[in-house]
């Protein structure tokens, strides 16, 4: 018999439920080897060899699978088909000691009956090419992370950290934080008509051009310049010039890839990319998904073929599209996955008895019905376009009417009809009511998960399977918090940001980071060396390090704020210091005197009473010690009288939610990447 060996539990279980009898099927719980957490693991002198570990954690796995692996007649290695699954495949060789002969590597994209024995009909070698990329990724994120933490530590405060891709996505918080604070609203306006026929009949058009001049959105500066208009247009008749009827189409969105798996839960459904990751790696294990770490949005032809059964079967033929739809990856740096998430079985409907968690189930219709809206028609609209002419100004009208829904049978999706008055060429109309109106620009909205996703995306900072660490890192290192959905910088995360953009522009240079993905890719492609990638970058990097420990001063980065309050052991002057959770006081007579104290923040009132006690308000809180500690929270001024509290601001919960503690769930990542 032989060994196969996984890296969960549910997956071992999964896949049993198709071979049972046939192989022993065993669970390696993630990996099973690491480099140390007590020192740098990497000999920088002797080509930057990593030493991994076993942790003692997976001691007890390790031996249980050397004993399972000597007495098989092979082993098969079926962990997953990127490169962390490659590097846990590889990690498993090392640490049994299995011999060449006595290995099998398998990959599959799904785990269904079908892929695990077509899987176990064509084992391949290792794909050194893909372990080397993931050990050049770790090794760098080590060297980045286990070197410049400490400097943070001298020069800022004690437990701050430091990684390649954690600080390129900081930076992205705090300029966009900067960029509101500059920002200046600049006034402009907009004027429309509300338009009468004779007969009663009602619509509006927008102003459109002057002098046959197309409207700009500033050329209205202020309210003079409309009103030179509205003089011009009183007591004038208008007249239709020009009627444009024509179909226009709307076409479904692609199947998901990780990133826009978790843009849209996070819009859809509320989940913290997190959460999502957890959810869909649920998913897949239980054989209900294909694999959710990718970037590609290529389909199979088994389930393009099972799409339009299903389609012409349920719904009619006039919703299944006569040729399959196929999609081509935007993403430059694409690369890894061969297929993107959807359903294994298109028959097993969002309301499945197979899914008991509400998350789970969710998360699964999201998926089920985004593919089965992928290879659906488009969808129809008729659209009017009428242009209304007085002199020298022309006010146009859109109208949109649905012919037939296609996809949007499916896949629920905001859309406007608008609908209007039955109208002819050269057709008189009088203006029953000018609407002029004043407007103010807006800054750029503050970065959520969604937005940020695509922007890491976009910037080519990370891989799929790193954003969810990436949120979750710089959350809990109290870099940035979340506000009502919004990230924002904290004071902590404003100065590391400043300091490493000062003195290491190349660790949070976002084109520096893209380019550092692209020769991870080279390398899983062969094309490159792991040992020249790291070389050509820590040589620079280390005589960097040596001489900023030398020319920064900690006092010079920490100016630390006079107050006039008394140290009540010593009776010198407090001032104001940081820690990595923020300001604090802490005496002037330090070393001598150690004494601190915690800043009292007034707390800020919502405009709410407390829905538990009806007496107090609410305020707008920070957590002051624990794991979370500075993370905000609201609760009722009468604590401890009351002990309301809430991880949600209590103007955005409905009414039938305001007594429940709305702690976010988050899900755990047992990947190697961007732990540093």
């Amino acid at each position: 018999m032989k060994l196969i060996i996984v890296e969960s539990p549910t997956k071992a279980k999964t896949i049993f439920k198709f071979i049972k009898g046939d192989y022993q099927i065993e669970s390696s719980y993630g990996h099973i080897r690491d480099l140390p957490k007590s020192k740098l693991g990497i000999d920088v002198v002797h080509n930057f060899e990593p030493q991994y570990i076993i942790p003692m954690k997976a001691k007890k796995v390790v031996n249980g699978l050397k004993k399972a692996a000597a007495a098989s007649e092979g082993v098969v290695l079926a962990s997953d088909e990127d490169r962390e699954g490659e590097a846990i495949a590889w990690h498993l060789i090392q640490a049994l000691g299995l011999k060449d002969e006595k290995i099998e590597r398998i990959v599959f994209h799904e785990i269904t009956k079908s892929a695990i024995e077509e899987a176990l009909k064509n084992p391949r070698k290792i794909n050194v090419n893909l372990v080397d990329a993931q050990q050049g990724r770790r090794i760098l994120d080590r060297l980045v992370g286990y070197k410049l933490s400490p400097f943070l530590w001298e020069k800022i405060a004690r437990g701050l950290s430091a990684g390649r891709v954690q600080s390129a996505a900081v930076r992205l918080i705090v300029e966009r934080e900067e960029e509101i604070k500059k920002f200046k609203p600049e006034e402009y306006w907009t004027l429309s008509i509300i338009f009468q026929k004779e007969t009663g009949e009602t619509f509006e058009a927008s102003l459109h051009k002057i002098n046959e001049k197309s409207v700009e959105k500033f050329d209205l500066k202020d309210e003079s310049s409309v009103n030179t208009i509205l003089n011009d247009l009183k007591q004038t008749l208008f007249q239709i010039t020009n009627i444009e009827r024509k179909e226009t189409r709307k076409n479904p969105s692609p199947p998901f890839t990780t990133s826009t798996l978790q843009q849209s839960a996070s819009k859809r459904l509320g989940f913290s990319a997190k959460k999502t990751m957890l959810m869909a790696q649920r998913l897949y294990e239980k054989g209900l998904i294909t694999y959710m770490r990718t970037d590609s949005v290529n389909l199979s032809k088994e389930s393009l073929i099972a799409a339009k059964d299903w389609l012409g079967k349920e719904l009619g033929p006039e919703y299944a599209v006569q040729a399959p739809r196929t999609f081509t990856t935007k993403s430059r740096l694409a690369q890894e996955a061969h297929e993107a998430i959807r359903p294994t079985d298109i028959r097993k409907l969002p309301v499945t008895k197979n899914i008991k968690e509400p998350g789970e189930k969710k998360l699964y219709e999201l998926i089920w019905t985004r593919f089965v809206a992928s290879q659906m028609p488009q969808a129809l609209f008729d659209a009017t376009q009428i242009d209304i002419r007085s002199g020298n100004y022309l006010f146009r009208a859109n109208g949109n009417i649905l012919k037939f829904d296609g996809f949007l049978k499916i896949w629920g999706q905001k859309f406007e009809e608008k609908e209007l008055p039955s109208l002819i060429q050269n057709e008189t109309l009088s203006a029953k009511e000018f609407k002029p109106e004043q407007h103010f620009t807006e800054p750029l909205p503050r970065y959520n998960e969604a937005s940020l996703i695509k922007a890491l995306e976009e910037y080519g900072i990370g891989r799929p399977s790193t954003y969810a660490p990436i949120i979750s890192v710089i959350q809990d290192r109290h870099y940035v918090e979340k506000q009502n959905g919004k990230f924002f910088p904290t004071e902590m995360g404003i100065l590391v940001n400043k300091v490493l953009t000062e003195n290491f522009p190349e660790i949070v240079d976002i084109g520096f980071t893209a380019k550092m993905e692209g020769e991870l890719d080279e390398i899983a492609e062969g094309k490159k060396d792991w040992h020249e990638i790291i070389k050509t970058f820590y040589e620079p990097f280390a005589k960097n390090l040596e001489t900023k420990y030398k020319d920064v001063s900690k006092e010079k980065l920490m100016i630390s704020e006079k107050t006039d309050v008394q140290c009540d052991k010593c009776g010198k002057p407090m001032v104001v210091k940081f820690s990595r959770f923020g300001k604090f006081l802490a005496c002037s007579g330090f070393p001598e005197c150690r004494n601190t104290k915690q800043i009292k923040e007034e707390p800020k009132k919502i405009g709410m009473h407390c829905p538990k006690c009806s007496e107090g308000e609410i305020v707008e809180r920070k957590v002051s010690r624990g794991r979370v500690r500075g993370k905000i929270f609201w609760g009722c001024l009468r604590y401890p009288k009351c002990d309301y509290a809430s991880w949600t601001n209590p103007l955005n919960l409905p009414v039938e939610k305001l007594t429940e503690d709305k702690v976010e769930e988050g899900a755990g990542d047992n990947s190697q990447e961007n732990q540093e």
